[in-house]
C-alpha cells in the first residue's frame, strides 16, 4: 500500500509514521521517504486502520 503524507517532512516525522503504523501491525514492512513525503507499507491491516493511526498521530494520510 503507498501512502502519502505531506507533513512528513523529515527523518523524526518518518520515525513517527513508522511508529504509528507499527502499532496498527508491528510486523508490518515499512519503507519511508520523507523527501517525496510518501510511504510505502506491506501490512495485512486495513489502509481505513493505518489512515485514523496516522491521523491520530498528527500525520494525515492519503493512499497514492
Amino acid at each position: 500500500m503507498d501512502l502519502k503524507i505531506e507533513n512528513m517532512t523529515c527523518g523524526g516525522c518518518a520515525r513517527s509514521v513508522t511508529k504509528a503504523i507499527q502499532s496498527i501491525d508491528p510486523n508490518a514492512g515499512i519503507e519511508t521517504n520523507p523527501a517525496a513525503r510518501t510511504v510505502k507499507v506491506e501490512t495485512t491491516a486495513t489502509s481505513a486502520a493505518l489512515q485514523k493511526a496516522l491521523e491520530e498521530a498528527g500525520y494525515p494520510a492519503t493512499t497514492n
